[in-house]
């Protein structure tokens, strides 16, 4: 599907492949809202339920997203799909040129590559999409995660015997156990998980499936919660989905971070939580026990090694702390 930019009233641009990057950057206002800037609400939707960034980060994304769509106007592309590589390698060379702190730029990128990746996943844009220069190492950040403590304050929380607090614990208790995407828990059926061996047969991007064990703990939760709420709730309907709603409906995403923001605050925790801070956990203290970085890797279902490498520094540290415990000279005679 092409996605249309709307015009606006922005003088020509004698050569409309080069932006004039003396050209204050400044987003005018739209009369009426265009396809990109509805796909934009969606993809900022999407950031706030599954990455739970924080409103001035949503509201500095939107910020960058429309420079990037202002840029394209002024150098009359109409049509993201003849978006190319150089045209990110012009975005970047103008930003620079407009004085743009490092920061503001890395975080542009960051935000115009995310998005083009969510244009690509819904089907709006066809193939991987355009290639998009990465940010500098210096804005690169390490994954925001819970404690162990805090994750076990979270898990440990009283439960009653209610078919919803029997699926909520449940819930949590396998996503921390297996680092499934939130789009995986919800949509994962009853079929795809094996409890006698202990494993999930996960569904991730691109159809791609990969097997997930599962702990003892998650798998006793997840017996009491099909034996004796799972039908309570589903009453007289029928869903080939494990996790169902008190009216029989699988859970949105909108639904499950509103449910995980509630255990959240009931057992005390301050951090603005989410689903996907419960994936970064779940990587980050397999690797602190010991983990291999290949094997988080497969669990998580990253096609590339190079996006489980945001996990390095817990290995650096569990390496450092192995040659200070083992090495044999690590005393002065």
């Amino acid at each position: 599907m092409a996605v249309k930019l709307t015009q606006d009233d922005t003088p020509a641009n004698p050569n409309p492949r080069m932006v004039n990057p003396n050209i204050p950057i400044h987003v005018p206002p739209a009369s009426t809202p265009s396809h990109y800037d509805q796909l934009l609400d969606t993809y900022l939707d999407t950031l706030t339920i599954e990455a739970g960034l924080a409103i001035n980060t949503l509201a500095a994304y939107r910020r960058d997203l429309k420079k990037f769509q202002h840029f394209l106007e002024q150098a009359k592309i109409h049509d993201l799909v003849n978006v190319t590589p150089p045209t990110f390698m012009e975005f970047l060379e103008y930003l620079r040129k407009a004085q743009l702190s490092p920061t503001s730029v890395a975080r542009c990128l960051a935000a115009t590559r995310g998005f083009f990746r969510f244009l690509v996943e819904t089907g709006e844009l066809p193939g991987n999409g355009p290639q998009i220069p990465r940010a500098p190492k210096a804005w690169e950040r390490l994954p925001k995660t819970l404690t162990e403590a805090e994750v076990m304050k979270l898990l440990n929380l009283p439960v009653g015997t209610s078919p919803e607090e029997l699926r909520n614990i449940a819930m949590v208790e396998l996503l921390y156990a297996t680092g499934l995407r939130v789009s995986e828990l919800i949509t994962l059926e009853l079929a795809k998980i094996n409890l006698e061996v202990g494993y999930v047969l996960a569904t991730g991007k691109r159809n791609k499936q990969r097997i997930v064990p599962i702990g003892d703990q998650a798998r006793d939760c997840l017996v009491i919660y099909i034996r004796d709420a799972r039908a309570a709730l589903l009453r007289t309907q029928t869903s080939t989905i494990l996790f169902v709603t008190r009216r029989g409906k699988p859970f949105t995403r909108q639904g499950f971070w509103k449910l995980l923001q509630v255990m959240g605050r009931r057992a005390g925790i301050t951090k603005p939580l989410s689903p996907h801070m419960l994936r970064h956990s779940f990587a980050t203290h397999l690797l602190e026990h010991g983990a291999d970085l290949r094997a988080v890797q497969m669990m998580l279902g990253h096609a590339d090694i190079s996006t489980t490498q945001i996990y390095t520094h817990v290995e650096q540290a569990r390496l450092k702390r192995i040659h200070t415990d083992l090495f044999p000279r690590k005393h002065r005679m």
